[in-house]
């Protein structure tokens, strides 16, 4: 039987981080707010996450300030001390695609281990059907995450290409009956 020093199992030792890992779920804040009822920290906070993700740790120099913030809805992740540690943003139709479009999601790195995007997705996707009814939404997806986007029902349009550089992939969840 493998043991550790401390004489713990690796199967009990891999049952006590599951167990941490859902214990920090569970302690996780979701808040959806739409631009006008943002403050001014959690703006800068959510825009200073997806500076460090997407333009620092990518090493991808792009405009992250697109002009569409100011228009949609922003999924907010906290952690138990409040700090913002993921986020989406929700744009309604029209803006970015003909669809609605969810987008700029980010979970901080230190984040990352406990899978926290799908948290993201579901409650993002969930407010959408809330919101605005059972929609089609389209998003832009870095190609090495199609599968991941795949587990919560989106399908590739066929349409590949660049963007600053990083493959993407078109990808549409289909729930409209057409």
């Amino acid at each position: 039987l493998n043991r550790h020093r401390n004489g713990e199992s690796q199967e009990s030792r891999k049952s006590l981080q599951r167990w941490k890992h859902s214990d920090l779920k569970n302690a996780m804040q979701v808040e959806i707010k739409h631009f006008n009822e943002l403050t001014l920290n959690e703006f800068h906070d959510l825009i200073a996450l997806r500076i460090q993700v997407f333009v620092i740790e990518q090493e991808c120099p792009y405009q992250e300030l697109d002009g569409k913030d100011n228009v949609g809805y922003h999924l907010i992740l906290r952690n138990e001390e409040g700090a913002i540690i993921g986020t989406t943003r929700i744009l309604p139709e029209g803006i970015s695609y003909p669809e609605i479009a969810i987008g700029r999601v980010v979970v901080a790195e230190n984040f990352r281990y406990l899978k926290l995007g799908h948290l993201l997705m579901e409650k993002s996707i969930q407010f959408i059907e809330e919101k605005f009814g059972k929609q089609d939404v389209r998003l832009s997806a870095q190609t090495h995450l199609v599968k991941y986007y795949a587990s919560h029902g989106f399908a590739s349009t066929g349409k590949e290409y660049l963007e600053d550089g990083i493959p993407h992939t078109e990808m549409l969840l289909k729930v409209k009956p057409e």
